[in-house]
Parts: C-alpha cells; structure tokens; sequence
C-alpha cells in the first residue's frame, strides 16, 4: 500500500522541480558567418539560476555565441540545449514564447513607435494584459511613464535599454541573454541597470550576460567565461577570473 505522504512529498518535489529555471548547455559549437568561422568548438555549462557572465576581447565570438543560444544563428556543429530542449529545434520566436528573453546589442526596441506601443508589443505571450504590462514596467522605471507616449528612438540611450529590459520584467522569462547591457550609457545608469539584473537573477532567471566592463558583469555574477578567438579560454568564480580577464584582453 502507498504512502499517502510519500506521494504527496513526491508530488511537491516534482511541482517544484518544474518551476526550476533550466541550465544552458553548450556542446562542441561552430559557428560561422559564410566561409569565415567564429566558433571554433564551444564547450560551455551555464547552471540554473544565477548570473553567468560571459567576458573576453572585442571578436572574441561571446555575441555570436549568444546569436547560437537564441536561434538566430544556427550552429555549423554541435548543438545548444535549454533544459531539455535543443534549440535548434525551435524558432527564436517559438523559443520566446517559452521563456527565452534575449536582449541584443543594440536594444533591439522599435524606434518609430511610441513607448506604450513599444510595451504593448511585450505581451505577444499572452497572459498579460497591457495595463499590467505598463504597470510593471512603470513600477521598475518610472522615468518612462513620463515619456510614454514619446517615440523610442528619441529617448536617451539609457532609456532606451530601460525600455528593452522592461521585456524582462513584463514577460517574466526563464532564461535572459544580455548583450552589452552597458553599451554606451552613463555609469550612474548602468548602475542602476545592473541592480535590476541582480534582482531578476534573485527572482530565479538564469542569466547569461556578454559584458564589456569586467568589474561591473563580476559584480553581478556567480560564474564566468572569458572567450578568446572563438574558444572558451578559461571558467570559474568572479574571483578568480578578473585578475585572467585582464590578462585576456591585455594580449
């Protein structure tokens, strides 16, 4: 005869098991752009949960590394899992739907629409209505409640990136790609950017982040990689990486 408690434990463990963020697995990638080659084999494990920051020179493949992770570049070998789930098994929009957040270089928000209606796009998940959307969204940067209904491509480069991560925040993924969240911006903005980064990766989000200040992604990270020609050069805790950070971009 069964153990009622048994089961019901069993049962909580597995609902619990469920809502855990999934790890990112990255096996032997290539990847290239025409003849030229990027990635030269990719080996990477990003644990669930937490902050992963990926470092390394300028065309060192850490962006077109996160182009594999989200689907828009599909690997020449190798593969990429989320969880369980291959990505090159899924289009970027089918892996946005369940849960994939990725935030480009360069915003990636539509210039010639408005604030609201750029927010308003955020709920193509369905689930979430526009009104919570702003509401959200609002709460995390008030500042943009004052510029709602002017066009994003005339907002400062900060609120610009307030207005990208906002999807973040609105859509409530599981997995968020950052690239160069401080491209451009004050210190006193990105700042601000990344005490929101720490609070989502608290929230349970596995966080991967392409970060061209080293100290500012250690700050805020549990694990780093730092990329040399197409290749993962070296991997461990934010302590021991800085000092090897510099070095990397130093040669």
């Amino acid at each position: 005869m069964s153990n009622p408690g048994s089961a019901q434990a069993t049962a909580t463990a597995t609902a619990t098991a469920s809502k855990l963020p999934p790890s990112i697995s990255v096996e032997g990638v290539r990847a290239a752009y025409g003849r030229i080659e990027v990635l030269h084999g990719v080996d990477l494990v990003v644990p669930a949960g937490g902050v992963f920051a990926l470092l390394g020179p300028n065309g060192a493949g850490k962006s077109t590394l996160l182009k594999v992770m989200n689907g828009r570049l599909r690997p020449t070998a190798g593969r990429v899992v989320i969880g369980e789930e291959p990505v090159g098994r899924s289009t970027p929009e089918r892996l946005a739907r369940d849960g994939l957040c990725a935030i480009p270089e360069g915003r990636g928000i539509f210039p010639n629409l408005t604030v609201r209606e750029n927010l308003r796009i955020w709920t193509y998940s369905g689930g979430v209505s526009a009104s919570e959307v702003e509401e959200r969204t609002f709460g995390a940067f008030p500042r943009l409640k004052d510029r709602r209904r002017q066009m994003a491509g005339t907002l400062s480069g900060g609120e610009q990136q307030m207005l990208a991560i906002s999807r973040a925040i609105v859509t409530r993924p599981r997995v968020l790609l950052l690239d160069e969240l401080s491209m451009g911006l004050a210190p006193l903005v990105v700042g601000e950017l990344y005490e929101l980064v720490g609070r989502l990766a608290q929230g349970g989000l596995t966080i991967v982040l392409v970060e061209q200040f080293v100290t500012t992604a250690l700050r805020v990270a549990d694990r780093a990689a730092i990329m040399i020609h197409g290749r993962i050069d070296r991997e461990g805790p934010p302590g021991e990486m800085a000092e090897a950070a510099l070095g990397a971009y130093l040669a």
